[in-house]
C-alpha cells in the first residue's frame, strides 16, 4: 500500500495593521447614506453643474459616499493632506459609527496627545475614506498622501491593505524647511513625506518632468549633424565578461584595459562600430580615455521624477503661508490657515501625474491650493484638468472657496518691495573706522528715505546689509475658469420617500439608483426628464429609466406606475437592450411584459437593497 501524505503548502501571509474599532470601520463605507450635493449659485462662479469644478462643504466622507454615483472609477489624481495626528491639531472623529465602542470616542473628543487611543482614532477616521476614495480613482490614477512621522507607518498598513500592497509606488521626501529650527528638542524636523499608491502600478508610470537648464547645459554643440551631446564614461563597475580588452588611441597612446575593478561597458566589436560612426571622443590630443557620447537628440524628452523634493523646486511652508496672505489680503500669518500647502508642490504632483483632461480629487481641502495649482496648470498649457474639493471646516467658504474665486479673478497684491543700497562684507579695518562707516549708512538714510518707508540695516554672518523697504499694491491677473459651490443635503432614505420626508431632485435619485443598479457612473449629459418620465443612460447591460417626481401627490397617482404602454414607448425609443425602469408602482406584470416580448424589468420605489443579477 503507498502512504498517503497530506503536503501543506506554506503561504505567505502580510502582517495587517490593527487597531481599535477596525472591526466597526472595515465595511463602514458601506453603510453611509447617500447624501445629494446641493449647488449653490449664489457661492458659485460660474453656471452651478455637477460635472464641472466643485467646492463641496460637508463631512468627507459622506461627500465621497456622494461623488460615487457619477465619478467612481473616473478620477485620475488623488491628492489629500489629511490631519498629522501630531496631538496639537484639535481635530475631531465624528463619524457615526453605530457601536458602543465608538460612541464612547465621541464623547472624548478632540483628539489630543494625551489620548491614548488617537492613533487608533487616527485610522478609524482613514479607513473609510481610503476605502471610498479607492473606489473614486480611475485603473490608470493614483494617490498622493502628505504625511510625517506619525501616522506615516500606519498609513502604509492601511494602503497596503486596501490599494493592493503591490501597488505601493514611492515615498518621497518634501524638504519643506530652508533653515534648520533652533527650538527643537532632538532634531529640527524638516521633512515632510508623501505616499504614493497607484489603483495599478503594473501599468502605471508617472510623466516625466521637464529638463531643466542645467541639465540641457551639459550638452556641447561641436558642429556634429546629430547635434549637441555631453561624454560618457565607458567603464562600468558591473561585470561584463567582453569588457576587458587594450585599446589603442588615435595618438598612439595604448590603453591595457579598462580601470581597476571595472569593466568596458560593450564589446570591442561594437566599440569600433561606435567609433566609425563617430561616437567616441578621444580628447583633444587623441590620446584620453574614449568617452561615448551621448546626443541631447536622443536622450528622452524630460527627466525621471526622483524621491526627494527640495524646497528649492516645490516650495517651502513659509513661501505657502505668505502667497496665502497675500491673496485674501490677511494683516497677518495669524489669521490665516496654518499648514497650507505651496502651489509648487502641487504643481509637481499634477506634473508627474495627470494630462490636460484629467479629474483631480482632494478631499481635505483646507486652503484650496489644490484647485489653485489646477488652474494655474490649465492656463499654462490650455488644458481642461478638473478639480473636485471637500473642506468640512467653516472656512469652506470663507477661505477655501474665496481663495479659488480670487484666483479665478484676478486679486489685489499686498507685499514688500526691497532694494539693496548698501552689501559689504565686514573687516577689522571697517571696526576701526566704525565712525566712518556709521557716517555712511546715515548718508545713505538722508539720500533714500523719502523713497521708501523704511530702511533697514543688519549684520549677518560677517556682511553689513542697508535695504530700502517699501510696501506695494499690484494687480495679479486671475487664471480664468468656474467652479459650483455645494453643500450636502439629507440623506436619501427610500423608506420615507412616500410619506414626503424626503424627495430628492430628479437627477440627484436618478444618478443614485443608476450606479447603484448597475455599478457604473452615469453621465449627466444623458440624462432626459420630462414631466416625471425620464430617460437615465445607457449601461452596459440595460437601458435605465426612472418615473419620479420629487411631489407627492405625484408618487401617490397613477401616472408614477410603469404601465404596458410606457414599457413598450421605452423599449421603442431605445432598441437593442433590456430595459430597467424605477418607477413606485406598476399596472403590468413581469409575465405579461414577457408575453409581449417587450424586454424591460421594473424595480420598485421605495428602494433600499435591489441590485441587478449580472450573471445574466
Amino acid at each position: 500500500m503507498i502512504a498517503q501524505h497530506n503536503v501543506i503548502k506554506e503561504k505567505t501571509v502580510m502582517p495587517e495593521l490593527s487597531f481599535k474599532g477596525k472591526e466597526f470601520v472595515f465595511n463602514h463605507h458601506l453603510a453611509v447614506p447617500h447624501r445629494p450635493l446641493v449647488p449653490d449659485a449664489a457661492k458659485s462662479v460660474g453656471e452651478p453643474r455637477l460635472d464641472g469644478n466643485l467646492i463641496i462643504h460637508g463631512d468627507n466622507l459622506h461627500a465621497l459616499k456622494s461623488l460615487l454615483p457619477m465619478y467612481a472609477g473616473k478620477v485620475d489624481c488623488i491628492f489629500i493632506d489629511p490631519p498629522y495626528n501630531t496631538g496639537n491639531e484639535g481635530w475631531c472623529y465624528n463619524d457615526n459609527v453605530n457601536s458602543p465602542m465608538m460612541q464612547q470616542w465621541l464623547n472624548e473628543n478632540p483628539v489630543g496627545i494625551e489620548d491614548g487611543l488617537r492613533h487608533d482614532k487616527w485610522c478609524a477616521m482613514m479607513w473609510p475614506r481610503l476605502r471610498l476614495l479607492h473606489e473614486l480613482l480611475g485603473g490608470a490614477g493614483s494617490i498622493w498622501i502628505t504625511l510625517d512621522d506619525n501616522e506615516m507607518h500606519r498609513a502604509r498598513g492601511m494602503l497596503d491593505v486596501i490599494f493592493g500592497e503591490q501597488n505601493f509606488v514611492a515615498t518621497c521626501i518634501w524638504r519643506k524647511n530652508y533653515a534648520p529650527k533652533s527650538s527643537a528638542r532632538h532634531f529640527s524636523e524638516d521633512h515632510d513625506y508623501i505616499l504614493v499608491y497607484a489603483k495599478d502600478a503594473a501599468n502605471w508610470a508617472p510623466n516625466l518632468l521637464a529638463r531643466t537648464d542645467e541639465q540641457n547645459a551639459a550638452y556641447q554643440d561641436t558642429g556634429d549633424p546629430r547635434g549637441a551631446w555631453r561624454p560618457n564614461n565607458l567603464a562600468a563597475r558591473n561585470y561584463y565578461s567582453k569588457g576587458t580588452y587594450s585599446i589603442t588611441c588615435p595618438g598612439g597612446r595604448k590603453i591595457e584595459g579598462p580601470p581597476s575593478g571595472s569593466y568596458w561597458r560593450v564589446k570591442e566589436e561594437k566599440f569600433w562600430e561606435m567609433d566609425r560612426d563617430g561616437r567616441i571622443w578621444w580628447g583633444e590630443d587623441g590620446n584620453n580615455i574614449p568617452a561615448p557620447k551621448i546626443f541631447l537628440s536622443e536622450v528622452k524628452d524630460g527627466r525621471v521624477p526622483q524621491t526627494f523634493w527640495d524646497w528649492d523646486e516645490v516650495g517651502h511652508t513659509q513661501d505657502a503661508k505668505k502667497e496665502l496672505i497675500s491673496i485674501l489680503n490677511f494683516g497677518s500669518s495669524g489669521d490665516v490657515f496654518v499648514t497650507p500647502k505651496p502651489v509648487l508642490l502641487l504643481k509637481r504632483v499634477l506634473d508627474l501625474a495627470t494630462n490636460e483632461h484629467s479629474i483631480i480629487l482632494d478631499s481635505f481641502a483646507g486652503s484650496g491650493t489644490t484647485a489653485h495649482a489646477v488652474l494655474a496648470a490649465n492656463q499654462k498649457d490650455g488644458g481642461n484638468r478638473k478639480f473636485i474639493l471637500v473642506e468640512c471646516e467653516d472656512y469652506a467658504y470663507n477661505l477655501t472657496a474665496e481663495r479659488v474665486r480670487r484666483v479665478i479673478g484676478g486679486y489685489d497684491f499686498q507685499g514688500t518691495q526691497r532694494e539693496e543700497l548698501l552689501k559689504r562684507s565686514l573687516t577689522f579695518t571697517d571696526l576701526k573706522n566704525s565712525n566712518k562707516l556709521l557716517q555712511q549708512i546715515a548718508g545713505i538714510e538722508n539720500m533714500e528715505s523719502h523713497r521708501f518707508d523704511k530702511i533697514e540695516k543688519k549684520v549677518k554672518d560677517g556682511e553689513l546689509l542697508v535695504e530700502g523697504v517699501k510696501s506695494i499694491t499690484d494687480r495679479v491677473e486671475g487664471l480664468g475658469g468656474s467652479f459650483t459651490y455645494c453643500t450636502l443635503g439629507e440623506a436619501i432614505d427610500m423608506d420615507k420617500m412616500l410619506t414626503g420626508e424626503n424627495l430628492p431632485g430628479f437627477e440627484q435619485l436618478g444618478a443614485m439608483l443608476y450606479y447603484m443598479a448597475t455599478n457604473e457612473v452615469i453621465d449627466p449629459a444623458m440624462i432626459v426628464e420630462k414631466d416625471g418620465c425620464g430617460y437615465l443612460g445607457e449601461s452596459s447591460s440595460f437601458h435605465v429609466w426612472l418615473i419620479y417626481k420629487p411631489e407627492l401627490d405625484f408618487l401617490k397617482s397613477r401616472d408614477s406606475a410603469l404601465t404596458l404602454s410606457k414599457a413598450k414607448a421605452f423599449a421603442a425609443e431605445k432598441p437593442g437592450k433590456r430595459h430597467l425602469v424605477f418607477a413606485p408602482a406598476k399596472f403590468v406584470s413581469q409575465k405579461v411584459l414577457d408575453e409581449e416580448r417587450v424586454p424591460v424589468e421594473f424595480a420598485p420605489l421605495p428602494w433600499a437593497l435591489y441590485r441587478i443579477d449580472r450573471s445574466r
